[in-house]
């Protein structure tokens, strides 16, 4: 079974794009760690949906590169980045297989992203954030955390297709597979990084459990 098929919503989520949504608004987290980053680092957006980290890091001078599976996305970044005479490398790709050579990347953002998949996914898309990065290079992302799980069967009927992927249905794009762990799960995931922050908490609202990371290449 296929398991890494969300884009296929977000395509249709990409194509509305309006100006009006959250999607479109880059988070304060992520544009305050990137105050911590040299001049211009190389900068890869992974899961980058139309842009919104994206394009606000081009025009504070990072050289940046965008990576989405959905085409909608990509197409709405090329546009805006022509439209400013900014300059971003967007592509169309799967997180498991980054077109980028080994130790491309200062910094790797992927917010909200990598969770979409099982345990099989969610593994070769560290591996391939770990070979991008150079040593020393950092990652900020955010996973779902194993507290969500029982929230979100109090609202829809799920069940579990693998070792921590569920899939819930008539669930927005929960209906697709996506991966929820526990600390002591992520801490393995991610063996690979030193970890520099992390902390589990609700997002806008009640029960939304992400876990939030800030990573090191070691």
């Amino acid at each position: 079974m296929k398991t890494d098929t969300a884009h296929v919503y977000w395509g249709t989520e990409w194509a509305k794009a309006d100006g009006t949504t959250k999607w479109e608004r880059p988070e304060a987290e992520v544009m305050d760690f990137a105050q911590s980053l040299p001049a211009g680092a190389a900068v890869l957006d992974l899961g980058a949906g139309v842009g919104r980290h994206a394009l606000a890091l081009a025009r504070q001078g990072f050289a940046v590169s965008a990576l989405d599976a959905a085409p909608e996305g990509i197409a709405e970044i090329t546009r805006v980045a022509a439209a400013e005479g900014l300059t971003v490398d967007a592509r169309i790709g799967m997180m498991t297989d980054l077109p980028f050579k080994d130790g491309s990347f200062d910094h790797v953002l992927s917010w909200n992203v990598i969770y979409h998949g099982d345990e099989v996914v969610l593994r070769e898309t560290i591996a391939e954030i770990a070979r991008v990065l150079k040593p020393g290079g950092t990652f900020l992302g955010t996973m779902l955390s194993a507290r969500r799980v029982p929230v979100q069967l109090a609202k829809t009927p799920g069940r579990e297709i693998s070792r921590n992927t569920w899939v819930f249905e008539g669930a927005e794009d929960k209906v697709h597979p996506h991966y929820f762990c526990n600390g002591r799960d992520l801490l393995e995931l991610f063996s690979a990084f030193e970890i520099c922050r992390l902390e589990d908490r609700e997002h806008e609202t009640p029960g939304s459990w992400h876990w939030h990371l800030v990573l090191e290449r070691l």
